[in-house]
């Protein structure tokens, strides 16, 4: 799926987002995989000084962990890079 019609789904409050849809709209606003301890996927970005926790349950993202994302990606004014 389309990163930006991910992303709307995560805005419009979906609770069916898939994991792999979680990282890649993660990874779309320049975060990177720093390290992975259990279910914990644990995200940086060279911008921001927060770590981005999501964890893979059953293949779902979970839903606070997408919200605070939401909340990383506002308040440091991060813009989504484009896709090729």
């Amino acid at each position: 799926m389309n990163k930006r019609k991910v992303l709307k789904k995560i805005l419009d409050g979906s609770k069916n987002i898939r994991f792999s849809e979680a990282v890649s709209v993660a990874e779309a606003f320049g975060f990177r995989l720093y390290r992975v301890s259990g279910s914990h996927h644990i995200f940086i970005h060279p911008n921001v000084p927060e770590l981005v926790n999501l964890q893979n349950v059953k293949g779902k993202a979970k839903q606070y962990q997408l919200h605070q994302l939401l909340k990383i990606i506002k308040n440091h004014n991060l813009q989504m890079e484009e896709e090729k």
